[in-house]
This record gives C-alpha cells, structure tokens and sequence, in this order.
C-alpha cells in the first residue's frame, strides 16, 4: 500500500445554458448545454491498496458507500480493466448534493481520472468517457475536462473557447431531485438547438451571458419557491439563472473583485433574512487539474 495519498480537487460546474429538446424512446430527455467548470469544489483523496479493497473512509452524510459515485467509479474502473489494486478514497464534500453543480459527477470523474494514473492503465480519455457514462450524465464532461458544448443527454462534448470569467454562487439550502424536475408536464421539451458553426465568438458568449436561459428553472422554481427567491435575489446583478436541474444559482460578473462585493451584499440579506444560505464567489476553470495528468 502506498504511504501517501494524492489529493485532488473535483472542481463544481455549471450550465452556461441548457435546452431540452427532445425526448428517445427510452425516456431520457436530449439535452444541449455549455458546460464550465469552476475553480472551487469537493476534495478528494485517493491511496492506492495492493489488495484490491475499494474502502471509503469518511461518510458522506445520506449516501451509503454502495451508492457513492466516487466508490462506483472506482469499481467500475477495476471491473472494466481487470486491475487487482485498490484504493482508499476520502471526499471532503463543498458542494451540495441536488444543487447542479455536479459534486457527485465530479468526484466520479475525478476518481477515474487519478485512478487511471495511480493505477498505470493508460486507458484512453475517450474510453473513460465511454465508461463514464453508466454513472451519470455528466461524468464524461468532467473527464473530458474542458469547457464544452453538449448534446445527446450531455455526452457528446465539443471543445469550447470562452474569456476568463468569474461567478457569484448561491446555494439555497433545498435539495432538487433531478428525476422530478424532468418528470414535470410542464416542462418545455422542444427548444431549438442553438447553432454553433458560423457565430463569431463574441456573438456566442453574448448569447451565453445574457440571452440564454435553462428550461429547467422555471418547474424548478415553480416547485420550490427557494430557487425562485435566489433568483430573484442574483438577477439585481446581472443576468442570473439555475445550473443544472438545481437548486443553485449563479451570476456572472466583470471580475474577482466585483464578485468579492456581490458575495458580501448577498451575504447581507442572508444574515437578515436568518436563511440557511450560502453564497460563494469562483473564477472560471477552462481546463480540468488532471486533464493532462490523467490521461490521453
């Protein structure tokens, strides 16, 4: 067994957009999005076993270690590759389960990535991504680990290039179940997919920053009134919307310093409002920590 453990940030991200457009036959809903990544996230750490236990050695308050993404990826990881080692695994969770900042995706992808290293498997990114998938939608996004557009039902990823950027991030206390927003009648499941080739850059980011939207905000909000109220609180800073499937909310902002103000005037109507609330400030992350450590 090795003495050291190798720590890791599993970065948070959020949906610049996200468009449902259709639905398969088999139920999943066809999604298109903008993935990025921020630089403020879960921690994890990972020492490799000579005996082939997958042990978790911290709990993760509401998730049994059967259930736990960072276990299942490393048990899919070995049963995909025949490796006979195992690891040790501790995730210091920052992020908030049913908030759509991808915590649980993230440490997923965050374990094969190390794994695939601290195992020597030099198994291909695209081949992990491929694996991936059966944990969760947004777990090929993490290893591919750049900021991407994505189709399919968030699998099939294109590189995206966008300017610096930094986010104010509040966390609204409520847990969004993903399947039930998805569930709703009414949410919208025919928005147009967005059309890529041919805008110029700065037109996209435009789109991005202020014309975009999240089909899935208005059910969630709808639903819990919290969400709303987040909502409502970001939007006197900018264009605010919901990552994901929920319950955080974020804006975006001209620099560290002015998101530096925003979190204190945010954190002013916290206190005053005596809400569970939090609020957090994070500078865009374009290109994953392991990305070019981890794999091909």
């Amino acid at each position: 067994m090795s003495d050291e453990f190798v720590e890791c940030l599993a970065p948070a991200k959020i949906n610049l957009f996200l468009h449902v457009t259709g639905r398969r036959a088999d139920g999943y809903h066809c999604l298109q999005t903008a993935f990025r990544m921020l630089d403020h996230g879960d921690r994890v750490a990972l020492r490799v076993r000579d005996d082939g236990s997958i042990l978790r050695l911290n709990e993760v308050a509401g998730v049994p270690a059967e259930q736990d993404l960072a276990i299942r990826a490393a048990r899919l990881l070995q049963e995909k590759t025949g490796c006979r080692l195992g690891a040790e695994i501790r995730v210091d969770k920052r992020l908030p389960m049913g908030g759509g900042l991808g915590g649980g995706s993230s440490d997923a992808a965050t374990v094969m990535l190390a794994l695939n290293r601290l195992w020597q498997l030099d198994v291909p990114r695209q081949t992990l991504q491929d694996w991936a998938l059966s944990l969760g939608a947004d777990v090929p996004f993490f290893i591919y680990g750049r900021t991407a557009m994505a189709t399919g039902v968030g699998e099939q990823l294109q590189a995206l290039s966008l300017p610096p950027a930094w986010y104010v991030v509040v966390e609204p206390g409520v847990h969004v179940p993903t399947p039930e927003i998805f569930r709703d009648k009414g949410l919208t499941r025919d928005s147009e997919m967005i059309i890529i080739s041919g805008f110029p850059a700065l037109d996209i980011i435009k789109r991005f920053e202020n014309d975009a939207r999240n089909d899935l905000e208005s059910v969630a909000c709808r639903l819990y009134p919290q969400v709303a109220q987040a909502v409502q609180v970001l939007q006197q800073f900018g264009a605010a919307r919901m990552s994901g499937s929920g319950a955080c909310v974020f804006v975006s902002l001209d620099g560290p310093d002015r998101a530096r103000q925003v979190v204190e005037e945010v954190k002013e109507f916290i206190a005053a409002q005596n809400s569970a609330w939090r609020v957090w400030s994070a500078a865009a992350l374009d290109v994953h920590p392991l990305h070019d450590w981890a794999a091909a």
